[in-house]
């Protein structure tokens, strides 16, 4: 098992960037592909980037290509997101989650970590 902690969220203005970390504990972090979804209030939390095990390839939502970035370090066991160009339509809480395949459903993702809030105002 792995356990994940999120951090980094907060209020930015429109045009911002934030930068979140996810922080691993168990089971060895190279192990798992690595995720980023996120949840605004009222919508069904969604896929917003991964990232495979040696870190090589990576895949973003549509709605955040060229402005999100996904990146992992093996050997801080963290996996981060680097999110530039802030909209307010990015509010949500973000959540970071590993397994040994992954996928876009959040429905294939075994470990979750509890959130971390980012608000984007106009």
């Amino acid at each position: 098992q792995v356990q994940l902690v999120e951090s980094g969220g907060g209020l930015v203005q429109a045009g911002g960037s934030l930068r979140l970390s996810c922080a691993a504990s168990g089971r060895a972090f190279s192990d798992y592909v690595l995720a980023w979804f996120r949840q605004a209030p009222g919508k069904e939390r969604g896929y917003v980037a991964g990232i495979n095990r040696s870190a090589d390839s990576t895949y973003y939502a549509d709605s955040v290509k060229g402005r999100f970035t996904i990146n992992r370090d093996n050997a801080k066991d963290t996996v981060y997101l680097e999110m530039n160009n802030l909209k307010p339509e990015d509010t949500a809480v973000y959540y970071c989650a590993a397994d040994n395949q992954g996928g876009t459903s959040e429905a294939y993702w075994d470990y979750w970590g509890q959130g971390t809030q980012v608000t984007v105002s106009s």
